[in-house]
């Protein structure tokens, strides 16, 4: 079966992220790995494909419940080529395959970035954090406070990160899910409105733009009265105002139903300047509708199950933790519970990603 150029385009994208010597590639065993995965999801016979199963059998769990590990432990996995080829099979069964497949390999390879990330974030040193120990000092046992400031750097530096890392996988699978596209500020078609209540020639960021039918969408986990100060959240309102200046219905998606007073507006100004807003069950009802039944899938299986979740959690529960820094590993435990980080003090950090 021949394989399409967009195909191998799309193929080659999906595999890669970043350039240069710490570019991370998806090999043969961790796409074959991905093939399973959603095949699984999708309910569909992976030897339609032109793959044969894997020794162990699908998975009977979802892609968070499989470990990092597994989709690296295929010895007997297919060639790129017959890879390329199950992809282009994929597609001509239900086209928006591509899109799911992209998606899932885009998360797969920013969740393998980050545990590259915990590997590598180096510990900070006391020239770094000592100054900010005279705000403390003398209030409790040196050792204690040291450790402190050491422990509070490499946390904010890992969260940092996590926060940048997020920001490039988030609003992308989203609007892929949707068939639509993210765009930054620089080639954006919706502009900033200047003081004379005029279009600029400035950009304005779209979480997702669907050009068939001239929609901006704003993606937004949740609204509340602490969500932003006063200058960022008037730049909130403005937003559907400028897609209403340049000719585009805006959409407002608020995953987290909470109410407030600031989410009460924010959906008033997007309806009174012709949009519209879906909040909490209706915005993930809109989203599945709106992505088709491939990508509805996706939707389920890999954005709403983590997110609903981790909303649920109430913070006041609060579990005590225990941080333990050894040579090669760092131990994070509840008592019940633990999460270790493989250290690798061989690596240099990386830079930051160029890509978004």
């Amino acid at each position: 079966m021949p394989v399409s150029a967009t195909t191998k385009a799309l193929f080659s994208r999906a595999r890669v992220l970043g350039t240069g010597s710490r570019a991370l590639i998806l090999n043969e065993s961790k796409l074959y790995g991905i093939f399973i995965v959603i095949v699984s999801d999708l309910g569909w016979d992976i030897q339609r494909l032109g793959l044969a199963l894997p020794q162990s059998g699908l998975p009977n769990c979802d892609y968070y419940q499989v470990s990092l590990e597994w989709f690296d432990s295929h010895a007997n996995h297919p060639t790129m080529l017959q890879l390329l080829a199950a992809l282009q099979s994929a597609i001509d069964i239900n086209a928006d395959f591509q899109l799911y497949f992209y998606n899932v390999c885009s998360l797969h390879k920013r969740r393998l970035k980050y545990q590259r990330i915990l590997s590598t974030q180096p510990k900070p040193t006391m020239d770094q954090v000592g100054p900010r120990g005279l705000l403390e000092y003398g209030i409790c046992n040196n050792h204690l406070l040291n450790s402190w400031l050491i422990w509070r750097k490499w946390l904010f530096d890992v969260d940092n990160r996590s926060g940048q890392e997020t920001g490039y996988l988030f609003e992308p699978v989203l609007a892929n899910s949707l068939g639509g596209v993210s765009m930054g500020s620089t080639n954006s078609i919706v502009k900033r409105i200047g003081d004379d209540g005029q279009p600029t020639a400035k950009g304005r960021q779209v979480d997702c733009y669907i050009g068939a039918e001239n929609l901006a969408y704003e993606f937004k986990l949740r609204v509340t009265i602490a969500a932003s100060g006063q200058g960022r959240f008037a730049e909130e309102l403005s937003f559907p105002r400028e897609c209403r200046a340049a000719g585009i219905i805006p959409i407002l998606i608020v995953l987290d139903p909470t109410p407030s007073n600031r989410l009460t507006e924010l959906s008033a100004a997007f309806t009174a300047n012709g949009g519209r807003s879906y909040i909490g069950e209706e915005a993930w009802a809109h989203l599945e509708e709106r992505s088709g039944e491939v990508m509805a899938n996706f939707i389920d299986n890999y954005i709403k199950p983590p997110l609903t979740a981790i909303n649920e959690f109430n913070t006041d529960e609060l579990t005590s933790i225990k941080f333990t820094w050894e040579n090669d590993q760092i131990i994070i435990t509840n008592g019940e519970d633990q999460y270790v980080i493989i250290r690798d003090n061989n690596q240099q950090l990386e830079d930051d990603d160029p890509e978004q």
